[in-house]
């Protein structure tokens, strides 16, 4: 323990020793609880009861003091009466025991007279001692910093915070269930690749020591999973971390949660219909309104209305709506930046911006801030995505969409790229902007183009941030609200 301890763990670590001193083993071995505190919450009165928490509250009334327990179903009062338990074994609970610590109670539910369903205790086993004590109860954990660095915290003293987690675990479980539904299979990938490619953006570099060779933290599950596409296999998917070397603000975390799915005969069309498909699903089986406050960028809450079908918007169209500027008509960017500084538009650092980066960069400036409510965004530039394929009736397009909510891009999806000659020549316009500066583009994978000279079918692929889903469902204003231990830098 810590050299510097405050007065109250000076005082728990005598109450340790005097737990001792009564024969009782602070950290016993097991605890045979049968129910939980929801459970035994439903049950009739006189039925008896095995349980177990932690200590949330004590009040000594004399010869009765009253409890609240903490499971992982919720809270129960528990009664204890020296008669019940007998003169010794109260006296020590009373004063020994204390907030934080935990304990297993056997007893039978009874109804108090204020008309709370209770256990009142017939014998209580110690379970494990708490030399800390827990912030302050009545306000909760009110500290942001120490919800993030010390989870455990947030979800010891605030209900909110369980309930976000425990509906975290219930969507990644409904998730699977439905692409089980649908005929997909999950499959697994690697995290340490060759090459980073996938998306735009800068990459985790590290080390194999055994292999002596430099490695990436994978940015996106995309090209290993096509690979399995050619080998057969036709709907599959996996849910996995992925790992993005940039800033992090409200909406980006550098590791966060990602799920792909690839569909071999698909195109984009049908990943929006198995979209929309998905979110029905999961508002029915997570029992959510689909009628949600949410906050925006500014703090302000919003009403995001998720019933479907979203709306359908064009890239393109949406972009000479709100600028005036065709951008498919731009080669050059000194061009585009030029008339985009006419229309006085300022983008920071976009003197410095190369084509695909300054239409990306506009798009954000002057239209996504008007996207609240669920929108499908299709038809980009080609140079925006260079793993998707071209549109049949205008080659500088590819079919692709975003599904964007509360101003946030939620979900990709796009026609896949399955002709290798194409592909080499994106990756190698990819390699020229890398070489320009440009620490996002990706480089060229050429194990991936081997595997599809071998032939590929027609595939449309789809990803979407799970912890962007979660912070937007559950009202939250920052994805580190949803992610159990956000990185978090030293206090050093």
């Amino acid at each position: 323990m810590d050299q510097k301890i405050t007065k109250e763990q000076e005082a728990r670590l005598q109450n340790l020793e005097k737990i001792r001193a009564a024969g009782i083993e602070p950290y016993p071995e097991k605890f045979e609880k049968k129910q939980t505190l929801a459970q035994a919450k439903k049950l009739f009165e006189g039925k008896k009861v095995s349980v177990a928490g932690r200590i949330m509250l004590l009040r000594d009334m004399g010869k009765l003091t009253f409890c609240h327990l903490l499971d992982a179903s919720g809270k129960m009062q528990i009664v204890l009466k020296q008669d019940e338990v007998g003169k010794e074994a109260y006296k020590v609970f009373v004063k020994n025991f204390d907030i934080g610590d935990f304990l297993g109670v056997n007893g039978e539910i009874f109804t108090t007279q204020k008309g709370e369903i209770s256990v009142l205790v017939k014998k209580y086993e110690f379970l494990g001692k708490a030399l800390r004590p827990l912030p302050e109860k009545w306000h909760g954990l009110k500290d942001v910093e120490t919800r993030y660095r010390q989870r455990y915290l947030d979800l010891i003293m605030n209900d909110e915070a369980r309930q976000i987690f425990n509906l975290r675990s219930r969507l990644i479980k409904s998730l699977r269930e439905f692409y089980w539904e649908q005929g997909f299979q999950e499959v697994e990938t690697p995290v340490l690749l060759h090459e980073a490619t996938g998306a735009h953006a800068k990459p985790y570099k590290t080390h194999h020591n055994a292999l002596d060779m430099d490695v990436y933290l994978r940015i996106s599950h995309e090209l290993p999973l096509k690979e399995l596409i050619v080998g057969g296999y036709e709907k599959i998917f996996e849910l996995g971390k992925a790992f993005r070397n940039e800033g992090i603000d409200p909406s980006h975390l550098p590791e966060h949660t990602h799920l792909e799915h690839y569909a071999a005969y698909w195109n984009f069309e049908d990943n929006i219909a198995f979209t929309e498909k998905m979110f029905d699903y999961l508002f029915d089986k997570l029992g959510l309104d689909r009628k949600i406050d949410v906050p925006d960028r500014d703090g302000k809450m919003k009403k995001v209305d998720f019933s479907t079908p979203f709306k359908r918007v064009n890239f393109i169209d949406l972009l000479k709506k709100d600028t005036g500027l065709d951008v498919l008509d731009y080669t050059d960017v000194k061009e585009l930046l030029k008339d985009i500084k006419k229309k006085g538009i300022k983008i920071e650092g976009m003197e410095k911006m190369n084509l695909y980066t300054l239409i990306d960069n506009l798009y954000k400036k002057v239209s996504r801030p008007k996207l609240i409510q669920p929108t499908f965004l299709y038809y980009y530039p080609e140079s925006l995505q260079p793993l998707a394929r071209r549109n049949n009736k205008d080659p500088r397009v590819v079919d692709q969409f975003q599904l964007v909510i509360n101003t946030w891009e939620l979900a990709k999806a796009y026609s896949e790229l399955v002709d290798p000659i194409d592909q080499r020549q994106r990756f190698e316009q990819q390699m020229k902007d890398r070489a320009a500066g440009d620490e996002e583009a990706s480089e060229i994978d050429e194990d991936f183009i081997t595997a599809m000279e071998y032939g590929m079918p027609p595939i449309s692929g789809w990803g979407i941030g799970i912890d962007r889903l979660m912070t937007i469902l559950t009202g939250q204003e920052n994805l580190r609200d949803v992610v159990f231990f956000p990185l978090m830098k030293t206090k050093e």
